[in-house]
């Protein structure tokens, strides 16, 4: 499930026991890091896009982390937990082709909070 608006994205994701970030049976920390830039990459990556276009047939995309400004992981979710992560745009600057951005993300189980973010995406057009 998620919800994209311009400035803000909601994901949630159930940790699998096969995810490549699962380490006795726990999502690690570049798991954490890496489901915060997905999430992230969502707000602005969706204006490269048609409204209409539900599968992203319309465009092709690549996004870097730029920078980590900060990153504070409390605790490590579970295997079979849905964790979910919540980002908001700090700013963000369009090119014809690419567009830099910053993000703060919150990520969740439950009402525990798992891990803060402020990153750098740079979403780009190929």
């Amino acid at each position: 499930m998620y919800n994209v608006l311009a400035e803000s994205v909601e994901t949630n994701f159930k940790i699998n026991s096969d995810c490549i970030f699962v380490v006795d049976g726990k999502l690690t920390e570049t798991g954490l890091i890496e489901n915060a830039a997905q999430t992230c990459s969502a707000i602005v990556g969706k204006s490269f896009f048609h409204e209409e276009d539900t599968e992203g047939d319309s465009n092709e995309l690549i996004g870097f982390i730029s920078a980590i400004k900060s990153v504070e992981i409390y605790e490590l979710p579970s295997v079979d937990q849905t964790i979910i992560t919540k980002a908001n745009l700090v700013s963000r600057f369009d090119s014809d082709s690419y567009s830099i951005c910053a993000i703060k993300c919150v990520i969740k189980c439950g009402v525990v909070i798992l891990a803060e973010s402020e990153m750098n995406l740079l979403i780009q057009e190929v």
